[in-house]
């Protein structure tokens, strides 16, 4: 009784321990530029994990709406010469739309040829930015993205120093955080799990599956579109390789090694893979074969994955 009630706690507050724990994780990393990017990977898996682990719909374009994101708003501040943080409302934005428009294609469709729509569109989005070479910059990628101090009310912050730079994408996870747990909880929420349990019953209930799964799509192309931005922000360059099919497939492995459907699984599924990346490339170039292994052994042993499998031990 004592497991269930301390689990039941837990994911009560799960909002409030997520963002405490947050706050501590670059004071347990050797690097800040290593929770940086956990954080960031971990918000777009975040995204996908709404549509994948919440609805049942798995999605190999994402990379689509993470790397639009992270060009519109470079767009709007090196373009439109328009603040940072306008830029971050732009990419949620463009997410958003470009999951609208990729969403009204796919979500005629389910299975495996939704996974196969969603890769083909936003290959189409790839090479169109492949192409736009003066607005996106082509295969040099958009260069440029300069943010180097935040003036705020009371205080000017130091983006270029890596623990304000931390703390600052947080901020932005937290809200992230807490607009997903509020979906969640509300009843479209229980409807989309009510859609991925049973769709046949969920359509005799009077729902409209295709309606939620596009607003599903739609929603978490915001939060893609929001890690893009912090992306851009970080590395103050956007790649072309962020729109490849390669960062759709990195996201899908993310999200089952943190646990499908669970709130904070993603970020520990980004944070294992991104440290047996950084730690596994210092001795071997042949990297992916260790990660893929790992990946595997996860799957076959751990179905639930790592941070699903330790929530159903703590309950049991």
């Amino acid at each position: 009784m004592l497991n269930a009630d301390f689990v039941a706690r837990c994911k009560r507050h799960r909002v409030v321990l997520a963002i405490a724990f947050l706050i501590i994780f670059p004071l347990l990393m050797p690097f800040k530029a290593i929770a940086v990017n956990i954080l960031i990977y971990g918000l777009y898996a975040l995204g996908f994990n709404m549509l994948f682990g919440t609805l049942g719909l798995l999605s190999f374009g994402h990379a689509a709406l993470f790397g639009g994101g992270a060009y519109a708003c470079g767009l709007v501040m090196l373009r439109l010469g328009l603040p940072w943080y306008v830029g971050v409302f732009g990419a949620v934005l463009a997410g958003m739309l470009i999951a609208a428009v990729i969403g009204a294609f796919a979500i005629r469709t389910r299975g495996i040829y939704f996974a196969m729509v969603t890769m083909a569109l936003a290959q189409c989005l790839y090479f169109l930015a492949d192409q736009a070479t003066e607005f996106t910059g082509g295969e040099n990628g958009l260069r440029g993205i300069e943010l180097k101090t935040i003036q705020l009310p009371a205080i000017t912050l130091n983006f270029v120093d890596p623990l304000t730079r931390y703390y600052v994408i947080a901020f932005f996870v937290a809200i992230a955080l807490i607009v997903l747990s509020r979906i969640l909880a509300s009843p479209f929420g229980a409807v989309m799990e009510a859609v991925r349990e049973n769709e046949a019953r969920a359509r005799a209930c009077g729902y409209d599956v295709r309606a939620t799964r596009y607003l599903a799509f739609v929603l978490s192309g915001g939060f893609c579109g929001l890690a893009g931005a912090m992306q851009a922000l970080h590395l103050s360059i956007v790649p072309l390789e962020t729109l490849a099919i390669t960062n759709s497939g990195l996201v899908v492995m993310m999200a089952l090694l943190g646990g499908m459907g669970t709130f904070f699984g993603p970020f520990v599924g980004a944070g294992v893979f991104l440290l047996l990346e950084n730690l596994v490339s210092l001795w071997t170039v042949h990297w992916q074969l260790f990660v893929g292994a790992a990946f595997v052994c996860c799957v076959l042993f751990f179905p639930r994955g790592i941070w699903g499998t330790i929530l159903l031990g703590r309950a049991r």
